[in-house]
């Protein structure tokens, strides 16, 4: 076999290929097979081209080697993704809490705040488990049957029972189901978007090549996961799982540390600060009242168990899941599967999204958008494969002759595709270069249907260009379709060639594809096609301008998305300029600045950071380069989100804060590696998922600034009355129903406030930022002070009088509560809690008339009465609860209207 040396290519070094290893064992890693010869590869896999391997050797094989699947990352079991719901400072408090009532034998209030616990773990694993189940659902097999000959017969068997050595038979259709080196090959060709990022299929043949070659150019190799779109082949399996090109990037994936998102990250501090508040807090008073014997240290203890369980926010934990997994399922409803809840406020924060460019923004057809012959200029409409679509001279529509006829003609004839319509839909069986011309013929209204095929020479990356001898009534053509620079080297007479120059580099700056068609009359005995049938009486007639549009949704969802601050990122393995073209098309951005991948290998990280945000597109980018970028942005503090369908965005999509894979066409790889699937590969989906994400979090916010006040109230009584000697106003049981009963009824109000009408007109927010701010902060204080003293005035004020503790307990206990009710208006918006959109959220009022008659039932019910310690209260003695909440309310709308007129926000 004569070894085929590329040349051509830059970036290869030739030299002879390494001694091969005749005997010894099969090496599972070995990556140079396109350097060995069909023969010798036979001879190193022990197998037979036309027997195959036998059953014996099969078996072998598969007990030492595996199977042909990639190695998932381990599961973590039931149990422990249980346990990982206790993992958080505020549930640490709360389990030493109960340990410690326990163990005074308080059993009543150490069983209240363990069913608090376990909700809340609950929860989390419920709603972690339903996105785990959804994201199951939509994966899909990347390879489910090969044909192979074993014994030498042909049968169909699961890929993944293929091993080393195997002979496969591949046709247009297929997916390649394992690396394999071809033997022989009849018009191949594979497309390897998934793998290499180009969206143009490769000629493949069973030459051996000399140097070292990329994958990319390894023009003798099927890789897994790669599709067949043209011609047949037979080949042999050199690598399986784990040990394919796939394969290997998988592997990288798992090496990739995963990023804490934004909310996670401040929760995390804000759970943290809290807890070291109150830790502290409860260490100096405990200190405090032995030091001044306040109580007996049991009675002590007990009290300060109550302020720590009272300042605690129990209800944080649950009702920030119960947020989050209503936003799970709201972007479930619109094609959004979110593996992991803090995923879904992640896309309200990112500053990034960076994004494939085919397949992805593109629809990944191709269209013909400009025609140019000798004499004129013409356009196209219509875009993708559907025949709709008209052809203009400037602004006329014209009449289909002369040159123009026969160019359309030409690019139809020589052709290898078949365009079809399926399921409501026109799409192509073949090359989409090849699809376009068939597409242009019928928005012609042309027919071929009158030629006959002679012979045919498909395309050759060598000789870039494919040919076709036909016959039309008595006559007998050669059409010509092909790269124009090559074409124009067969021209010889009557040929401006600086016009037609001019005419091809004003094609290509536009990012254009740019194919030439020509032809000659034959001879009624030229039957065969051979190379020099093309060295005289060509005759050019013209080129086209073909581009890969952009789905209909993108160019919206992009400025949605520029609106809100957010920055989509061109990642891609195209041309430059084509890149451009599209970023333009679609308004990506104002500069659409491009680098390419080898530009950003010359780079440094450091270097890479510190220009990173000056770009916009970035051509020819390898998987490697995806990563580096991915973490340059990160460097610069940005919040980084990855879209990607193909094994090589996986890398990124794991190292992005948000990882997003397509659901339909992406590969599982991808899926593994993302946080989020987009079902129904729209892009524009992102945009929706980016508004429910900042709602999400805004919501969050919301609640965390409703909880505290009250928490810090409760902590504030105990913590006086101890200083003051008083008796406790509130037991741990009724702290606890504060805190979990009420603060979740109340909160749940805010998983269905909607998105403030201005959300997508904001910038993220820093990646490091708060989520409390110095003036919430403020906030939070004086309604906490304010909540705790009226309760304190009012308790006192009711002992006084001669009210038992339980009672006065209970009055106390409904301040609080109706402080709350009060303040979740207050805290809806930031502008008037009474305007138009007071009842903008119907679900706020029913969950106070739960709380309410969830109030009336631990007042007056005496089961309730005995557990958590209440008395039943006069009905004069409402007045005290509503008089106090009305005062919180409006103490709160003063200083929101006196805010808004000293930093001029409108109300």
């Amino acid at each position: 076999m004569e070894a085929k040396s590329h040349s051509h290519r830059s970036n290869l070094i030739v030299e002879e290929p390494p001694p091969l290893q005749q005997t010894g064992e099969i090496q599972l890693s070995d990556s140079n097979w396109y350097k060995i010869s069909t023969v010798e590869t036979l001879k190193m896999l022990k197998s037979n081209q036309e027997t195959g391997l036998s059953e014996e050797d099969i078996s072998i094989r598969q007990s030492k080697y595996g199977k042909n699947n990639l190695t998932e990352n381990k599961k973590q079991s039931k149990l422990v993704r249980f346990l990982k719901q206790f993992n958080n400072s505020v549930i640490y408090i709360l389990l030493v809490a109960g340990v410690l009532t326990l163990s005074m034998g308080h059993i009543s209030d150490s069983i209240v705040i363990g069913i608090v616990v376990i909700v809340n773990a609950l929860i989390g694993y419920i709603q972690e488990n339903k996105a785990e189940d959804a994201i199951s659902k939509i994966k899909q097999m990347l390879v489910v049957n090969a044909t192979v000959i074993r014994n030498g017969e042909r049968v169909d068997i699961d890929a993944s029972e293929l091993v080393l050595g195997d002979i496969v038979y591949l046709e247009a259709g297929d997916n390649v189901p394992a690396d394999i080196r071809i033997l022989d090959a009849d018009n191949l060709k594979v497309q390897e978007a998934v793998l290499t990022g180009e969206s143009d299929s490769v000629v493949k043949d069973e030459q051996t090549l000399i140097g070292n070659v990329t994958v990319a150019d390894q023009t003798n190799m099927a890789f897994a996961s790669t599709c067949v779109t043209n011609g047949s082949a037979t080949g042999i399996v050199v690598s399986t799982g784990d040990y394919t090109e796939i394969g290997k990037i998988n592997q990288s994936i798992n090496h990739v540390k995963q990023q804490k998102t934004p909310l996670i990250i401040s929760i995390n501090n804000l759970g943290k600060y809290i807890s070291y508040t109150i830790v502290l807090t409860a260490a100096i008073l405990f200190g405090f009242g032995i030091l001044f014997d306040v109580y007996e240290i049991p009675v002590l203890l007990l009290s300060i168990i109550t302020m720590v369980v009272g300042s605690i926010p129990e209800g944080l934990p649950a009702i920030t899941s119960v947020i989050l997994a209503i936003g799970v399922q709201n972007m479930a409803k619109k094609n959004s599967i979110v593996k992991n809840l803090p995923s879904v406020e992640t896309l309200g924060s990112v500053n990034i999204i960076g994004t494939d460019k085919t397949g992805t923004l593109t629809k990944n057809e191709m269209t013909v958008k400009d025609i140019v012959t000798r004499d004129n200029f013409y356009t196209v409409t219509g875009k993708g494969y559907s025949p709709e679509g008209e052809i203009f001279s400037g602004d006329e529509k014209i009449t289909i002759d002369g040159d123009l006829r026969k160019l359309i003609l030409i690019g139809a004839l020589a052709n290898d595709a078949t365009l079809n319509y399926e399921d409501g839909k026109w799409g192509i069986n073949g090359e989409p270069t090849d699809g376009c011309f068939l597409t242009l013929c019928k928005k012609a209204k042309l027919d071929i249907a009158g030629f006959s095929e002679v012979d045919k020479m498909p395309f050759d990356s060598d000789f870039k260009y494919m040919a076709k001898i036909v016959d039309l009534k008595d006559q007998r053509y050669l059409a010509v379709k092909g790269a124009p620079d090559k074409l124009v080297e067969f021209i010889k007479d009557d040929f401006d060639r600086e016009y037609w120059k001019n005419q091809m580099t004003t094609l290509a700056r536009q990012g254009k594809r740019v194919v030439a068609t020509a032809y000659k009359k034959l001879p009624k005995n030229t039957t065969e096609i051979e190379h020099e049938l093309l060295d005289e009486g060509m005759i050019f007639v013209g080129l086209v301008g073909i581009i890969d549009p952009p789905k209909e949704e993108v160019i919206d969802a992009i400025l949605q998305a520029r609106r809100a601050g957010v920055k989509i990122k061109m990642i891609t393995g195209d041309h430059p300029e084509t890149a451009a073209e599209i970023a333009r098309h679609i308004q990506l951005s104002e500069k659409n600045k491009v680098i390419t991948g080898p530009e950003v290998d010359k780079l440094t990280d450091e270097e890479l950071s510190s220009v990173i945000q000056d770009y916009d597109i970035f051509a020819r980018a390898t998987p490697d380069n995806k990563l580096r970028i991915v973490k340059a942005y990160q460097a610069n503090n940005l919040v980084t989100a990855m879209t990607g369908d193909g094994v090589n965005d996986a890398p990124a999509l794991k190292q992005a804060d948000i990882g997003i894979a397509m659901g339909v066409k992406g590969t599982d790889v991808a899926k593994e590696a993302s946080d989020m699937v987009l079902a129904n590969d729209d892009f524009s989906t992102i945009v929706d998922a980016i508004k429910e994400g900042r709602r999400v979090y805004d919501n969050i916010k919301k609640t965390i600034k409703f909880l505290l006040p009250t928490s810090i109230a409760e902590g504030l009584i105990v913590l006086v009355s101890i200083l003051l000697s008083n008796p406790l106003p509130l037991q741990p049981v009724q702290l606890l129903w504060i805190n979990m009963v009420s603060a979740v009824t109340i909160s749940f109000a805010f998983v269905f406030e909607p998105a403030e009408h201005d959300i997508m007109d904001k910038k993220p927010r820093q990646k490091h930022e708060n989520i409390i701010k110095t003036y919430d902060v403020f906030r939070v204080l004086y309604v906490a002070i304010l909540i705790a003293g009226l309760g304190l005035i009012v308790n006192q004020y009711l002992i006084s009088r001669g009210i038992s503790q339980n009672t006065a307990s209970t009055v106390t206990l409904n301040i609080i509560v109706f402080g709350k009710i009060f303040y979740l208006f207050n805290i809806r918006t930031a502008g008037r809690a009474i305007s138009k959109n007071l009842f903008s959220n119907k679900v706020a009022f029913i969950v106070v008339g739960i709380l309410l008659a969830l109030q009336m039932g631990i007042t007056y019910v005496p089961y309730m009465q005995g557990i958590f310690r209440t008395g039943s209260i006069e009905f004069y003695e409402w007045i005290y609860p509503l008089c106090c909440g009305l005062i919180i309310f409006t103490v709160v709308e003063i200083e929101k209207f006196l805010k808004s007129k000293t930093s001029g926000h409108k109300q």
